[in-house]
């Protein structure tokens, strides 16, 4: 797997993009987030403390949810 990178060098990304693979970030929490490239990157509103570094991780396989439950008839 590649080396962590400092969040400062996030401006940086786009060079750093690869076919199948995606940004993994995270915080001083050990809270993560798979992204895109984007700039500036906006983090999910209940991180507590800002991005602290970032590295290139193979995209997740796509899952299929389950299905929804049938509706039950009213009583």
């Amino acid at each position: 797997m590649v080396e962590w990178i400092d969040f400062e060098r996030w401006p940086e990304c786009p060079s750093m993009e690869r076919p199948g693979f995606v940004f993994e970030v995270t915080n001083a929490e050990q809270q993560t987030l798979l992204t895109e490239c984007v700039v500036p990157l906006e983090v999910p509103f209940d991180w507590r403390s800002p991005p602290l570094k970032f590295r290139l991780v193979p995209e997740p396989e796509p899952r299929h949810s389950d299905p929804m439950p049938a509706p039950t008839a009213p009583q």
